[in-house]
């Protein structure tokens, strides 16, 4: 069993990929070129923006944005403890000082409650100046961005989706991509939408800063190459994994979403009552980049986790470690009081088996190994 099935998208869809990637070592072009130009459009269209710009890779995609919007010493920009190194990552590589505020235990996003406290707080630190929000979309489930944008629009933020992991999800018929002043996305093979390698997106609906980000992803680049405006970066997205992604895209939009769906559903009816398993508010739909269940504390979620892997199941812990206990940001002062939720979380999660291809016999066994593990046989 696959943690999570590459290869059987590739066996189903191996003559599609294999032609896409036989047109792009055919015609020569391996940066830019009609493959990346496409991709970016429907891409677009998809999300519901005006514009896509790929990239190598979804931190640079983050990055370019802080890069673009002037962030840099003595900004504060807020994230939450409970996600991937990169997104506190991106902020202190600038120069900025990341703010961690602790999630929801239902739905592992920030908790909006908690980041309007550190929003004013920092105000009344008068140490900062509080600048940007970047909500995660979490193990595929947007952030709760009704009331993050009212809270960015009453201290004057700006907001970056990182919808990494949320690609394909939605909140009523808005799409994972389309909310703030912008947001990005990773093509990281592992995610619901993802290329054979590394690559990123930005999605926003501001025609300056998509024209400046164009630029400063190609060395600063003014009308051409060789005319260099300003100081950028080199991060572009390959031909050969644009060609991919049209193919896996596609196949999301297709099948893939409802698919991931239903495999939620039947984890859901076999689990609930006897672990806390995901919950997706009304309204929402989650991508599902992950299935991640809650065990009563670490010790039962470690055994479990052994004994799954003794029968061949495999699992994951997404996050072993909070964002404000990580040894890159011990120069930063915090009060682990402040952060129940995640903290709590670390210890006690579990990412089961979880992607389109995955069938009900091999939930039912998942399931089946969870309960006798648990004396709900």
């Amino acid at each position: 069993m696959e943690f999570r099935d590459l290869k059987a998208q590739y066996q189903k869809y191996s003559n599609e990929i294999d032609k896409a990637i036989k047109n792009v070592l055919t015609a020569g072009t391996f940066i830019g070129g009609k493959e990346v130009n496409t991709l970016e459009n429907r891409l677009a269209e998809y999300v519901g923006v005006k514009h896509c710009i790929s990239c190598a890779n979804g931190t640079e995609a983050m990055s370019l944005i802080l890069m673009a919007w002037g962030i840099g010493e003595g900004d504060a920009i807020f994230v939450p403890d409970f996600t991937f190194f990169a997104t506190g990552e991106v902020v202190s590589h600038i120069g900025a000082t990341p703010i961690f505020v602790d999630v929801c235990q239902d739905t592992y996003n920030i908790d909006t409650k908690k980041l309007e406290k550190a929003i004013v707080r920092t105000f009344e630190e008068g140490k900062l100046t509080p600048k940007v929000i970047i909500p995660v979309d979490l193990f595929g489930l947007p952030a709760d961005y009704e009331e993050i944008e009212r809270l960015a629009k009453t201290y004057n933020l700006r907001v970056l989706e990182d919808s990494a992991q949320g690609f394909g999800g939605s909140i009523k018929e808005k799409k994972a991509g389309s909310f703030g002043d912008a947001a990005t996305t990773s093509f990281f093979p592992a995610k619901p939408l993802g290329c054979y390698g590394d690559g990123g997106a930005i999605f926003t609906n501001d025609d300056g800063l998509a024209e400046l980000v164009q630029s400063l992803k190609v060395h600063g680049k003014g009308t051409d190459k060789y005319d260099n405006v300003r100081i950028g970066i080199n991060s572009r997205l390959d031909t050969i994994q644009a060609a991919i992604l049209q193919v896996k895209l596609t196949a999301l939009i297709e099948h893939e979403l409802a698919d991931v769906n239903r495999v939620y559903e039947w984890y859901t009816k076999r689990l609930q009552g006897i672990v806390k398993t995901p919950v997706i508010p009304d309204g929402f739909t989650s991508s599902f980049a992950q299935y991640t269940i809650q065990l009563k504390n670490k010790e039962e979620r470690d055994d479990l986790q052994a004994e799954l892997k003794r029968q061949g199941i495999p699992s994951m812990v997404y996050y072993i470690k909070p964002m404000h206990k990580q040894t890159a940001f011990a120069n930063l002062e915090y009060n682990d009081n402040d952060f129940t939720a995640t903290n709590k979380l670390s210890d006690t999660v579990l990412s089961l088996p979880m992607h389109p291809y995955l069938n009900e016999d091999e939930v039912a066994l998942v399931c089946s190994s969870i309960r006798g593990f648990l004396g709900q046989a």
